[in-house]
C-alpha cells in the first residue's frame, strides 16, 4: 500500500514506520525536516509546514495515497488542511483519550459524542490540549462524515524513548527527595507502551474499520503504586507536599480504557504490570548512572 505518514520521526512514530516497512508498504513521511530519522532510503520524504495551509496544499496535493496516518494533527484546522489537500482512501488520525470528559472506569468509544458539540475552526493555540483535540474530532465527525477515517485514542504513551519524561519525573523526585504536589495519588490510570502505540497504528492500515477506536495496555496502576515500588527499590522516600513541584499526571481521574473494539479486529495489547516495573527499573538505573 502507498502510505503517507505525517510525522513519524520520533517516539512511537519510529516503531510505527518500521512496522509499515517490514510489512512491505511504500512509505512517504512528511515533516518539517527538523528531526533526523533512521529510515535511510527506505522511505520518501516531504518537507512542509504542518500548520500552514498553503504549505500543506503545495506539498501534499497531486498524489494519491491509499492511507494517510496523521500523527501530528492537533486542532480542527490541522485536520481540514489535510482533508482538503489530499487524495486518499483512508485517513488515520492520532487522537487521544483526553477527548473523554471525563474519563471513567471502562471508558468506551461511545463516551465521546463528536456529532453534537459546536465545531470551531481553530489553531493549536486557541484552547488547552484536550479541547483542541476534541475540536479536531468534531471536524471529522461533523465536516467529513462521508470520508473513510479512524480516530485512534490513546492514554499516556510511555517507554524508554519517552521524550516527555513525565513518568521519569516521579522516579527522579523520589530518588532525589524533591517534594511533589500530587492530587491523584490513589487514582488508577491507564497507559500504553510506546512501541505498541506505533504498531497498532500500523496494524490499522488494512483493517475494515471506521470511526473512533481505543488503544491501551491491559490493566491500570496508581501513582501510589509507582512511588511505593521506587521507594522499596531505592530506600528513599517520596515527599508529597502542597508546596512541591506540580506532578505531570495531576488532574487525571480514576479511569481505565476499554479496548474491546481493537481486540475484535485481532490486536492484543500487553498487560501494563508485566512491563511497567521494568521501565521504572530502567529509569532508576539511568538516574543512578547520572549521579555516579
Amino acid at each position: 500500500m502507498k502510505i503517507l505518514v505525517i510525522g513519524g520521526t520520533r517516539f512511537f512514530g519510529i516503531p510505527m514506520v518500521q512496522e509499515l516497512l517490514e510489512k512491505g508498504h511504500d512509505v512517504t513521511i512528511a515533516t518539517r525536516g527538523l528531526t533526523l530519522d533512521e529510515f535511510g532510503d527506505e522511505v520518501r520524504r516531504i518537507i512542509f509546514q504542518r500548520t500552514d495551509e498553503q504549505s500543506v496544499k503545495e506539498a501534499l496535493s497531486g498524489t494519491h495515497y491509499d492511507v494517510v496516518i496523521d500523527k501530528i494533527a492537533y486542532c480542527s484546522k490541522d485536520v481540514r488542511y489535510v482533508m482538503e489537500a489530499l487524495d486518499f482512501d483512508k485517513y488515520i488520525y492520532m487522537s487521544s483519550t483526553s477527548v473523554y470528559d471525563p474519563k471513567r472506569v471502562n471508558t468506551v468509544e461511545e463516551d465521546f459524542d463528536g456529532t453534537a458539540p459546536e465545531l470551531i475552526w481553530c489553531d493549536r493555540s486557541a484552547f488547552p490540549y484536550e479541547q483542541i483535540k476534541r475540536q479536531a474530532e468534531y471536524a471529522l465527525w461533523q465536516e467529513y462524515p462521508q470520508r473513510n477515517w479512524i480516530a485512534v485514542r490513546y492514554p499516556f504513551a510511555i517507554g524508554k524513548d519517552d521524550y516527555t519524561k513525565r513518568l521519569r519525573f516521579y522516579v527522579e523526585h523520589v530518588m532525589k527527595g524533591i517534594p511533589m504536589k500530587i492530587d491523584n495519588v490513589d487514582c488508577q490510570m491507564g497507559f500504553i507502551r510506546s512501541d505498541e502505540a506505533g504498531k497498532f497504528l500500523a496494524f490499522l492500515v488494512d483493517k475494515d474499520y471506521r470511526g473512533a477506536i481505543n488503544g491501551s495496555a491491559e490493566g491500570t496502576i496508581s501513582i501510589r503504586e509507582i512511588l511505593d515500588y521506587v521507594e522499596k527499590k531505592t530506600g528513599t522516600r517520596a515527599v508529597i507536599s502542597e508546596d512541591g513541584e506540580e506532578a505531570p499526571y495531576n488532574g487525571e481521574p480514576e479511569y481505565s480504557i476499554n479496548t474491546d473494539k481493537a481486540k475484535a479486529l485481532g490486536f492484543e495489547f500487553s498487560v501494563l504490570k508485566d512491563w511497567i516495573y521494568e521501565l521504572l527499573d530502567y529509569y532508576m538505573e539511568g538516574l543512578r548512572r547520572d549521579v555516579g
